[in-house]
């Protein structure tokens, strides 16, 4: 073969080989997509996005982002969930609304604008992934920055993201993994404990009490005595559970997550002083009791001993007692929100019912007989003042702890 035939294959075999690669080059080269996962309820939010984020994002080239509603989509917020836990955000970094960037851009909440566009032109070797959180919607004083490695850092509003950089770039050899410090695991002691301080409620004693004292009277047996017992519990378990749905989804439905808690803390501070006010000034007005009226009805309803009224009349004390303690209910729910995931909000949701019933599944263990339950209903009614103390004094510490170290 002459040279001039093996120039001309050499460059028809460079021309095929690039003509294939051109393509891919294309495709490596092209920006990331955008997801936005947000309420749409939220005009403040699409209005952030649309007006501050929106331009940044054309202006570096990238696509018209991909809306995804979290609260009327279920399978949206399954998706924002499972993309959060895949690439490590941290539920007390998950905001209202998330902006994903490729993986390498997480923007939670209302970022301020010149750090979004000074992280969107930054060289593609100053950070692998970067997320900053910013959850309120105004009147917000820092943010914060984290790279997936060291511990999130706070800066003033109106720092420039590039502080960050420098650090990471005079700390980076020696940034690992964040400190084994999970606010998640904190909270588990705390849902217990309040869950069980809150089923500490005299009113469910009662009528509990009631319910079984019926029993006996009408000759039923120990065994039937226990199941309708467990029904009569399992109802308020699942009325107090559909309560906290609820709750949850309106808290998700106003946005404003730590607002929420700490009003709920504020309620639970407020109830813990009627309850006080109970103890020392029985005489003054304002208690935290069933209604008379509501009184009534579920005792005609217990009084028909069936499971089905056990379980109606166990409903509606869940319903009717919500009033007398929900404040620890709401603040709980408002935290969870604020700190875990949907999902595992839920989670929460069950084991504090769980020992929100527990005390009520204690006293039906000791009525196992008449005697032992005559006993009980005395010491009841004997220790109901004390009883309110002890919840009131426990309520304030749980709203005070709450509002101190968690939000």
């Amino acid at each position: 073969m002459s040279r001039g035939a093996q120039r001309a294959l050499s460059l028809v075999v460079l021309l095929t080989v690039a003509h294939l690669l051109y393509p891919a080059r294309i495709e490596a080269s092209a920006p990331d997509t955008v997801t936005v996962y947000y309420n749409r309820a939220c005009a403040d939010c699409l209005h952030y996005i649309e007006e501050t984020v929106g331009p940044l994002l054309r202006q570096a080239g990238y696509e018209d982002p991909a809306y995804k509603d979290y609260v009327n989509e279920p399978a949206n917020r399954t998706a924002l969930i499972e993309q959060s836990d895949g690439l490590g955000v941290p539920p007390n970094l998950q905001s209202h609304l998330t902006v994903f960037v490729g993986d390498r851009l997480i923007l939670e909440g209302h970022i301020p604008e010149h750090v979004v566009a000074d992280l969107l032109s930054a060289p593609a070797d100053r950070f692998e992934r970067m997320l900053i959180y910013q959850d309120k919607m105004s009147g917000a004083t820092d943010y914060v920055a984290w790279a997936f490695r060291g511990e999130p850092q706070t800066y003033a509003i109106d720092t420039p993201i590039g502080e960050y950089l420098a650090y990471l770039d005079e700390h980076g050899d020696h940034l690992g993994p964040p400190a084994a410090v999970d606010e998640e695991r904190s909270l588990l002691p705390l849902v217990l404990s309040t869950g069980f301080l809150d089923g500490l409620n005299p009113c469910a004693f009662a009528v509990l009490l009631f319910f079984i004292a019926f029993l006996f009277t009408i000759r039923r047996t120990s065994g039937a005595v226990w199941a309708m017992g467990l029904v009569y519990v399992a109802a308020i378990y699942l009325a107090y559970f559909l309560i906290g749905l609820g709750l949850m989804q309106a808290v998700l439905f106003i946005n404003d997550h730590h607002l929420m808690a700490k009003i709920g803390s504020w309620l639970v501070i407020g109830l813990g002083l009627i309850n006080l006010k109970d103890y020392f000034f029985p005489q003054l007005p304002i208690h935290l009791r069933i209604p008379a009226i509501a009184h009534g009805t579920i005792q005609d309803w217990l009084k028909r001993a069936t499971f089905p009224t056990a379980a109606i009349g166990g409903f509606l004390v869940g319903l009717c007692t919500f009033p007398c303690s929900g404040g620890i209910y709401v603040a709980i729910v408002g935290l969870l929100a604020a700190k875990t995931t949907y999902l595992q909000g839920v989670g929460y949701l069950g084991l504090y019912n769980l020992a929100f019933v527990a005390p009520l599944l204690v006293i039906l263990v000791g009525v196992s007989n008449r005697r032992v339950m005559h006993r009980i209903r005395l010491v009841e009614q004997s220790s109901r003042r004390w009883v309110r103390l002890a919840t009131g004094v426990g309520m304030v510490l749980v709203g005070a702890v709450i509002l101190i170290w968690f939000v």
